[in-house]
Protein backbone atom coordinates (compact mmCIF):
# COMPACT_ATOMS: atom_id res chain seq x y z
CA UNK A 1 0.00 0.00 0.00
CA UNK A 2 2.89 2.05 0.71
CA UNK A 3 5.29 1.73 -2.02
CA UNK A 4 4.31 5.25 -3.79
CA UNK A 5 4.92 6.88 -0.50
CA UNK A 6 7.90 9.31 0.13
CA UNK A 7 10.16 7.65 2.70
CA UNK A 8 9.06 7.97 6.49
CA UNK A 9 12.82 9.95 7.40
CA UNK A 10 11.46 12.99 4.82
CA UNK A 11 7.97 13.44 6.13
CA UNK A 12 7.56 15.91 8.97
CA UNK A 13 3.92 17.95 9.09
CA UNK A 14 4.92 21.83 9.14
CA UNK A 15 3.72 25.14 10.09
CA UNK A 16 3.08 25.69 6.25
CA UNK A 17 1.02 22.59 5.81
CA UNK A 18 -1.47 23.78 8.71
CA UNK A 19 -1.66 27.33 7.55
CA UNK A 20 -2.59 26.36 4.07
CA UNK A 21 -5.60 24.27 5.00
CA UNK A 22 -6.51 27.54 6.68
CA UNK A 23 -6.25 29.80 3.63
CA UNK A 24 -8.54 27.16 1.80
CA UNK A 25 -11.19 27.13 4.04
CA UNK A 26 -10.92 30.73 4.64
CA UNK A 27 -11.02 31.50 1.08
CA UNK A 28 -14.01 29.40 0.79
CA UNK A 29 -15.93 30.92 3.84
CA UNK A 30 -15.33 34.08 3.36
CA UNK A 31 -16.10 33.65 -0.85
CA UNK A 32 -12.08 35.88 -0.72
CA UNK A 33 -9.88 35.49 -2.83
CA UNK A 34 -8.00 32.61 -4.53
CA UNK A 35 -5.92 30.87 -2.16
CA UNK A 36 -2.73 31.36 -2.23
CA UNK A 37 -0.12 28.31 -3.94
CA UNK A 38 1.50 25.87 -1.59
CA UNK A 39 4.77 27.51 -0.04
CA UNK A 40 6.40 23.69 0.87
CA UNK A 41 7.43 21.02 -0.93
CA UNK A 42 4.73 19.70 -3.78
CA UNK A 43 6.82 16.93 -4.80
CA UNK A 44 5.55 14.83 -1.21
CA UNK A 45 3.40 11.72 -1.42
CA UNK A 46 1.99 10.06 1.65
CA UNK A 47 -1.13 9.66 3.44
CA UNK A 48 -2.53 12.38 5.76
CA UNK A 49 -5.52 13.32 7.10
CA UNK A 50 -6.77 17.11 8.34
CA UNK A 51 -8.55 17.72 11.85
CA UNK A 52 -10.69 20.38 12.95
CA UNK A 53 -11.20 21.18 16.45
CA UNK A 54 -13.14 24.15 17.87
CA UNK A 55 -12.43 25.84 21.03
CA UNK A 56 -8.86 23.89 21.96
CA UNK A 57 -10.10 19.91 21.83
CA UNK A 58 -13.84 20.12 20.75
CA UNK A 59 -13.89 17.53 17.65
CA UNK A 60 -14.88 19.73 14.43
CA UNK A 61 -14.19 17.33 12.06
CA UNK A 62 -11.49 15.11 10.92
CA UNK A 63 -11.10 13.08 7.14
CA UNK A 64 -8.31 11.42 5.66
CA UNK A 65 -6.81 9.06 3.21
CA UNK A 66 -4.14 5.97 4.21
CA UNK A 67 -3.29 5.65 0.67
CA UNK A 68 -0.43 7.68 -0.79
CA UNK A 69 -1.38 10.87 -1.93
CA UNK A 70 0.39 13.85 -3.54
CA UNK A 71 0.93 16.57 -0.71
CA UNK A 72 -1.70 19.45 -2.11
CA UNK A 73 -4.39 17.32 -1.53
CA UNK A 74 -4.55 18.87 1.51
CA UNK A 75 -6.51 21.30 0.17
CA UNK A 76 -9.57 18.70 -0.66
CA UNK A 77 -9.30 17.41 2.71
CA UNK A 78 -8.95 20.67 4.37
CA UNK A 79 -12.50 21.16 2.39
CA UNK A 80 -13.99 17.71 3.28
CA UNK A 81 -13.06 17.84 7.01
CA UNK A 82 -14.52 21.25 7.06
CA UNK A 83 -17.62 20.65 5.26
CA UNK A 84 -18.51 16.81 4.70
CA UNK A 85 -17.71 15.05 7.83
CA UNK A 86 -21.16 13.55 8.16
CA UNK A 87 -20.62 13.48 11.91
CA UNK A 88 -21.41 17.42 11.99
CA UNK A 89 -22.63 20.51 9.91
CA UNK A 90 -21.06 22.18 7.83
CA UNK A 91 -18.51 24.80 8.74
CA UNK A 92 -19.55 28.28 9.28
CA UNK A 93 -17.74 31.31 8.90
CA UNK A 94 -18.40 32.53 12.10
CA UNK A 95 -16.21 29.20 13.40
CA UNK A 96 -13.21 30.50 12.33
CA UNK A 97 -11.98 32.56 14.94
CA UNK A 98 -12.12 29.07 17.09
CA UNK A 99 -10.45 26.81 15.28
CA UNK A 100 -7.42 25.07 15.17
CA UNK A 101 -6.42 22.30 12.89
CA UNK A 102 -3.95 19.47 12.60
CA UNK A 103 -2.43 18.27 9.93
CA UNK A 104 -0.54 14.13 9.93
CA UNK A 105 1.23 13.00 7.67
CA UNK A 106 1.09 9.11 8.28
CA UNK A 107 4.05 6.66 8.10
CA UNK A 108 5.60 3.69 8.55
CA UNK A 109 2.84 1.30 8.12
CA UNK A 110 3.32 -2.35 9.74
CA UNK A 111 1.09 -5.28 10.14
CA UNK A 112 0.49 -6.62 13.73
CA UNK A 113 0.88 -10.09 14.85
CA UNK A 114 -2.21 -9.41 16.50
CA UNK A 115 -4.82 -7.30 17.89
CA UNK A 116 -2.97 -6.00 20.35
CA UNK A 117 0.42 -5.99 18.96
CA UNK A 118 1.31 -2.06 19.07
CA UNK A 119 2.36 0.57 21.25
CA UNK A 120 -0.17 3.21 22.95
CA UNK A 121 1.13 7.40 22.48
CA UNK A 122 3.55 5.84 19.84
CA UNK A 123 0.77 4.13 17.03
CA UNK A 124 -1.96 4.74 15.38
CA UNK A 125 -4.21 1.50 14.14
CA UNK A 126 -6.48 0.42 11.75
CA UNK A 127 -8.49 -2.91 11.75
CA UNK A 128 -9.60 -4.99 9.19
CA UNK A 129 -12.23 -7.68 10.28
CA UNK A 130 -15.60 -10.04 8.90
CA UNK A 131 -17.99 -10.05 11.43
CA UNK A 132 -20.02 -13.14 12.08
CA UNK A 133 -22.67 -12.17 9.08
CA UNK A 134 -19.87 -11.92 6.44
CA UNK A 135 -19.78 -8.43 6.22
CA UNK A 136 -16.17 -6.96 5.69
CA UNK A 137 -15.57 -4.14 8.63
CA UNK A 138 -12.44 -1.59 9.07
CA UNK A 139 -11.74 1.87 11.34
CA UNK A 140 -8.57 3.60 11.61
CA UNK A 141 -7.79 5.79 14.33
CA UNK A 142 -4.67 8.06 15.08
CA UNK A 143 -1.93 7.71 16.97
CA UNK A 144 -3.33 10.64 19.48
CA UNK A 145 -6.75 9.15 19.78
CA UNK A 146 -5.99 6.44 22.04
CA UNK A 147 -4.18 8.30 24.86
CA UNK A 148 -6.13 11.47 24.99
CA UNK A 149 -9.28 9.12 25.42
CA UNK A 150 -7.38 7.37 28.00
CA UNK A 151 -8.03 3.93 26.76
CA UNK A 152 -6.23 0.61 27.67
CA UNK A 153 -5.38 -1.08 24.32
CA UNK A 154 -8.45 -3.41 24.84
CA UNK A 155 -10.81 -0.49 25.24
CA UNK A 156 -9.41 1.15 21.96
CA UNK A 157 -10.12 -1.98 20.09
CA UNK A 158 -13.60 -2.50 21.19
CA UNK A 159 -13.91 1.40 20.24
CA UNK A 160 -12.98 0.66 16.60
CA UNK A 161 -14.89 -2.27 16.27
CA UNK A 162 -17.98 -0.14 17.41
CA UNK A 163 -16.69 2.88 15.25
CA UNK A 164 -16.62 0.08 12.49
CA UNK A 165 -20.63 -0.38 12.73
CA UNK A 166 -20.62 -3.25 14.50
CA UNK A 167 -23.37 -3.41 17.45
CA UNK A 168 -23.30 -7.22 18.04
CA UNK A 169 -21.28 -8.63 21.44
CA UNK A 170 -17.98 -8.47 20.91
CA UNK A 171 -16.08 -11.70 21.52
CA UNK A 172 -12.57 -13.32 22.30
CA UNK A 173 -13.36 -15.16 18.92
CA UNK A 174 -13.71 -11.85 17.04
CA UNK A 175 -11.03 -9.86 18.76
CA UNK A 176 -8.63 -12.92 17.59
CA UNK A 177 -9.80 -12.31 13.47
CA UNK A 178 -8.90 -8.89 13.45
CA UNK A 179 -6.39 -7.75 11.05
CA UNK A 180 -4.51 -5.23 12.34
CA UNK A 181 -2.14 -2.49 10.91
CA UNK A 182 -0.05 -0.04 13.32
CA UNK A 183 1.92 3.18 11.31
CA UNK A 184 3.15 6.62 13.17
CA UNK A 185 2.53 9.89 12.24
CA UNK A 186 4.10 13.45 12.33
CA UNK A 187 1.91 15.76 13.12
CA UNK A 188 1.80 20.11 13.36
CA UNK A 189 -1.01 22.00 15.08
CA UNK A 190 -1.63 25.33 14.59
CA UNK A 191 -4.60 27.88 15.63
CA UNK A 192 -5.82 30.78 13.94
CA UNK A 193 -4.61 33.16 15.68
CA UNK A 194 -1.32 31.75 15.12
CA UNK A 195 -2.12 31.67 11.28
CA UNK A 196 -3.47 35.18 11.77
CA UNK A 197 0.23 36.56 13.11
CA UNK A 198 1.40 34.81 10.62
CA UNK A 199 -0.06 36.16 7.84
CA UNK A 200 0.22 39.61 9.55
CA UNK A 201 4.00 39.28 9.78
CA UNK A 202 4.17 38.44 6.11
CA UNK A 203 2.49 41.37 5.18
CA UNK A 204 -0.77 40.02 4.24
CA UNK A 205 -4.49 41.36 5.83
CA UNK A 206 -7.58 40.26 6.84
CA UNK A 207 -8.39 37.10 6.75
Amino acid sequence: MMENATTSSALRAEDGHVFYCFEVISAHLTRGAKPPEPLFDTSVRCPLFVTWNKCGHELRGCIGCLKPLPITSLKDYAMNAAFKDHRFPPMQESELSSLSCTVSLLTDFEQGEDAFDWTVGVHGIMIDFVDPRGVARSAVYLPEVIPEQGWTKAQAVDSLVRKAGFSQPITDSLRKAIRLTRYKSSKQTRSYAEWQLTRQRNGCNGR
